[in-house]
């Protein structure tokens, strides 16, 4: 059983129970519609042009969009709307990385330092 929030904006986000009298079996805010629709004809293209072709049903695509809209909004919180879930998740991924070669910390070495002379 999940206990619910007394968060007043948490609980008040715009969800679409679908027309009068037929309710949907999930409940899913208006945002996670508006990501799943830009997501299916974004990933419809990319396989297109990877594979020469339409499909006529584009099964591999709506399940990409629906594994892609439900990780971004596992992220999504009152404090953290989806669209810098999904900026912070394109910066990141276009931050240059270090490279594979593995690197090896510097030690410390004490040197023996000869002085030539006398202190006068």
């Amino acid at each position: 059983m999940r206990l619910r929030t007394d968060d007043d904006i948490y609980r008040a986000r715009l969800v679409y129970l679908g027309p009068p009298g037929y309710t949907f079996p999930v409940q899913l805010p208006y945002a996670q519609y508006g990501l799943f629709a830009l997501l299916v004809p974004l990933y419809m293209f990319i396989f297109a042009f990877f594979r020469g072709g339409w499909d006529p049903f584009p099964a591999w695509e709506i399940a990409l969009a629906i594994v892609t809209t439900s990780y971004v909004f596992r992220h999504v919180d009152p404090d953290r709307p989806a669209r810098m879930v999904i900026r912070t998740a394109l910066t990141d991924w276009r931050r240059s990385r270090e490279s594979a070669a593995e690197r090896r910390d510097p030690k410390l070495v004490a040197r023996r330092v000869m002085v030539r002379g006398g202190i006068t």
